[in-house]
């Protein structure tokens, strides 16, 4: 096995919520102190990771007068400059303030909505200023418990007019910003607008400014919908969409767990890496913005162990990666592909000629042979097989 040391060449970003929650749920107080935006650049910088990212109220208490906002910014500079991590995305909390109750950039409620925009505009100033170059929106409070009580049509009215907004206050600002929308289904909102890769790709192609926009979407989200997320960042990859990413670790349809990557379906995420690496079994588009981690380490868990589900989250990935390296270059795995016909999908099905080629062709058709071709095995069996025994370590 490889040195499976990290380093900045793997681009391992954590944001400050990660290993700065205190371990506080809805059943249960803190059960730790969480570490100053200073301590968790630091930290992570010494186990190899290349990025932090955060909301502005992760690193600027909500309230904070422009002297503390100040200072608070000044230190966490500072850290940066001492460590050398970067700044890859950031976003804004629009969640945890009871003013975004009912919703923020989608709230019934104008004034909300324009304090909303307000906040994100200023946190879009300090992320330019630290040389963010993707800007996430997760709208946990853009839903509704109760339809009747929102008007959907006008809300979506709303999310793409702020979004929208955003985007020209980016490029009049020469900022250089893409917005990366985060999709999921539910929690904390009974159902999320746009709750989905595919709603929210949908959602992009009618703004205005479509070209800057795409998504982050992240493990737990999509799983806890019982969906498959190997399947939606290539559905992303394929539109030029995957903005940014968020990995983690889920059991299922549940609610969001946020578990460290792999701690969950390791399967799919072995899946998942081998396609983030090497754009899948037969090429294809690839992805080479930085690997985020969005977690939570388990309320179980001291400073010690908060630091240790960190590293845990890179090993892991870095693991499934060396993986997926040697699956590939199986000969086994090789021929095994060749007989289930992998590399043919690749193959356009209709030919030059287009559709006339096609119906002229009577071996397509007429001569097919459906019934034999029917009894053929496709050979899923012995892929799955040997992607299980390389992920074990037994091959």
């Amino acid at each position: 096995m490889s040195d499976l040391q990290p380093t900045r060449e793997d681009r391992f970003s954590f944001g400050l919520w990660t290993v700065g929650w205190p371990a506080r749920d809805p059943f249960g107080d803190a059960t730790r102190t969480a570490p100053s935006a200073v301590e968790s650049v630091h930290a992570l910088a010494e186990m190899g990771a290349y990025g932090v990212t955060f909301h502005d109220d992760d690193l600027i208490p909500f309230g904070s007068d422009t002297t503390a906002r100040e200072r608070h910014v000044k230190e966490f500079r500072a850290a940066l400059e001492e460590t050398g991590l970067v700044v890859p995305m950031v976003t804004t909390n629009l969640f945890t303030h009871p003013v975004f109750k009912e919703g923020g950039l989608t709230a019934n409620d104008r004034g909300v909505r324009r304090f909303a925009m307000r906040k994100v505009m200023r946190n879009m100033d300090l992320a330019a200023e630290l040389g963010a170059q993707v800007y996430v929106l997760w709208g946990g409070r853009e839903g509704t418990e109760v339809d009747v009580a929102k008007d959907l049509d006008a809300a979506l009215d709303r999310y793409a007019e702020a979004i929208d907004t955003l985007a020209q206050y980016s490029i009049d600002r020469g900022y250089g910003l893409r917005f990366a929308l985060e999709p999921k289904p539910n929690e904390p909102r009974g159902d999320i607008f746009l709750p989905t890769i595919g709603h929210a790709i949908a959602f992009i192609s009618k703004l205005e400014h479509a070209d800057l926009v795409g998504v982050n979407p992240e493990v737990g989200h999509e799983q806890m919908a019982n969906l498959n997320y190997t399947h939606g960042i290539a559905q992303a990859l394929w539109n030029g969409k995957l903005f940014h990413i968020d990995l983690n670790g889920q059991h299922g349809p549940k609610y969001d767990q946020d578990l460290v990557f792999g701690h969950g379906d390791l399967i799919q995420a072995f899946s998942t890496v081998d396609l983030l690496e090497n754009g899948g079994l037969t090429g294809g588009p690839t992805y080479d913005g930085p690997r985020h981690f969005d977690y939570k380490p388990l309320r179980t868990e001291d400073m010690d162990g908060v630091w240790a589900s960190a590293a845990a989250n890179m090993r892991t990935y870095l693991l499934l990666k060396e993986r997926a390296a040697a699956f590939r270059a199986d000969p086994e795995v090789q021929e095994a592909m060749a007989a289930a016909k992998v590399d043919e999908l690749r193959v356009p099905t209709v030919g030059e000629g287009g559709y006339e080629e096609l119906l002229a062709d009577r071996s397509a058709f007429e001569n097919f042979d459906a019934d034999t071709v029917a009894q053929r095995g496709a050979g899923v069996t012995r892929l799955d097989q040997l992607a299980l025994e390389h992920l074990l370590g037994a091959r």
